[in-house]
């Protein structure tokens, strides 16, 4: 806000007048196709992407959907419910009309030139999201390399203006002197420059993963266990990042509030070192321009050890939250991996007992072995570091090496990452029986020796 010094009210005070532009007006636009089996209504699909738009910064005037065996090839919805749309138009007063789809470029061409005002799919809103929470180089390459995947193809529609002739047909045709030539059109070049610019990206990207695979390795190296948080967007994960670590994570209740990931050190309760990983939350129709452009950041979940799933219990939608999440980390290959449920926000369910929260697990299809926290307020969380020991100790298995002296970093290794329950100094190296895990055997195997009977 600022002041105007020669704008005086009546009573001698100054008037404010606003800098910021003003929020966009946006109408929505969702289908329910009657064939999928995606267990989200039209209506919930919509509030969730209310709450995109205002993330976005947009204001949310109204919205409609369409129940449809399939989309129509012309405008993704019936010409008549485009006829309607537009007729609120004096009504509304929107600026444009965001999808809860991903529209094809002929698609959103079409749909512009009915409706006489721009367009955006669900796709382009969270790539704008995304773009504004990208804090790190790392994230803001990702970003712009998925932003320019989504965009190359849509260059038509973006800037018609550019497919005029750059050069060519000589005087006698209309070329401007100076500007004779191959015949190239500007929406050609722009394509050219963009493609290369996507090649530039993707060799950053490539950079991100050999520098990510150098620190996996010394991380495998050092033993330290990984546990990886996922979770459906505004579950909470930063909060319990924070609660657990002492992080200083941004952490809102808005959705993809943080999007670079972040790692921090834990102790459990027996005196175990982990790395704590927070990871970019996911979402329903995640865009796939994402999940191949964060795929270096992505594949920290295959890298872990547990993982842990964070649903906010109190959400209405935490039914389709829930397998959302269990279908993304099927499609990223990692639903094999040792997961702990976290039903966190118990807190907000006001007059809940512990026996309802089972029951609500059981509705949610959730396993039997969940652990439910508050973050926020620090409930259940000595429970939950429990959990992950106990989580751990069972994928170690049962070992007694003798380890030379000189292998001294072998016996800190075991230290770091595995159970000791006996270590004893022998004139030819440490004698220690234990477990370890699966992973690190192959390392203390030459000098493994037989348990002994009692």
């Amino acid at each position: 806000m600022t002041i105007r010094d020669d704008q005086m009210t009546p009573n001698g005070g100054r008037r404010l007048y606003e800098t910021r532009p003003p929020r966009e007006r946006a109408f929505l636009v969702g289908v329910e196709l009657t064939g999928s089996r995606s267990a989200w209504k039209a209506e919930d699909s919509l509030q969730e992407l209310a709450l995109l738009a205002d993330t976005a910064g947009l204001d949310v005037v109204g919205s409609t959907y369409q129940r449809l065996k399939q989309p129509f090839p012309r405008y993704f919805i019936g010409p008549g419910k485009i006829e309607e749309i537009a007729a609120l138009r004096d009504t509304l007063h929107y600026d444009l009309v965001v999808f809860d789809d991903e529209l094809t470029p002929a698609q959103a061409r079409n749909v512009e030139d009915a409706l006489q005002t721009r367009v955006l799919d669900r796709t382009g809103l969270i790539l704008d999201i995304f773009a504004r929470h990208a804090q790190t180089h790392e994230g803001r390459v990702q970003v712009e390399l998925a932003q320019y995947r989504y965009l190359l193809p849509r260059l038509r529609r973006q800037w018609t203006h550019l497919e005029r002739q750059a050069g060519g047909g000589g005087a006698s045709a209309g070329g401007v002197v100076g500007l004779r030539g191959p015949g190239e059109t500007q929406l050609e070049v722009d394509r050219r420059l963009i493609a290369r610019r996507i090649q530039w990206l993707e060799q950053q990207i490539e950079e991100v993963h050999r520098h990510r695979e150098v620190y996996r390795e010394r991380r495998r190296q050092s033993g330290i266990p990984v546990v990886a948080i996922v979770g459906y967007t505004n579950a909470g994960k930063s909060t319990l990042l924070n609660a657990l670590s002492g992080a200083n994570v941004r952490a809102e209740d808005r959705l993809f509030a943080t999007l670079d990931p972040t790692t921090r050190q834990v102790t459990l309760p027996g005196g175990q070192q982990i790395l704590l990983t927070d990871t970019v939350g996911f979402i329903q129709k995640l865009p796939t321009h994402l999940v191949a452009a964060f795929r270096a950041t992505l594949e920290e979940i295959r890298e872990a050890d547990v993982v842990l799933h964070v649903l906010d219990i109190t959400h209405p939608n935490a039914a389709q939250q829930t397998q959302t999440v269990l279908d993304t980390l099927r499609d990223l290959q990692v639903e094999d991996r040792p997961t702990l449920t976290v039903l966190n926000k118990v807190d907000l369910m006001v007059g809940i007992n512990e026996a309802e929260v089972g029951s609500i697990a059981e509705t949610l299809g959730m396993p039997d072995d969940y652990v439910a926290v508050s973050a926020r307020k620090g409930w259940g969380l000595d429970t939950l570091l429990r959990r992950i020991e106990q989580t751990l100790s069972e994928r170690m298995m049962p070992l007694t090496a003798l380890i030379p002296y000189r292998r001294n970093d072998l016996v800190s290794l075991w230290h770091t990452r595995g159970v000791i329950d006996e270590e004893r100094y022998e004139a030819e190296g440490t004698l220690i029986a234990g477990r370890l895990p699966v992973d690190l055997l192959r390392w203390f195997e030459p000098f493994s020796r037989p348990v002994c009977a009692a």
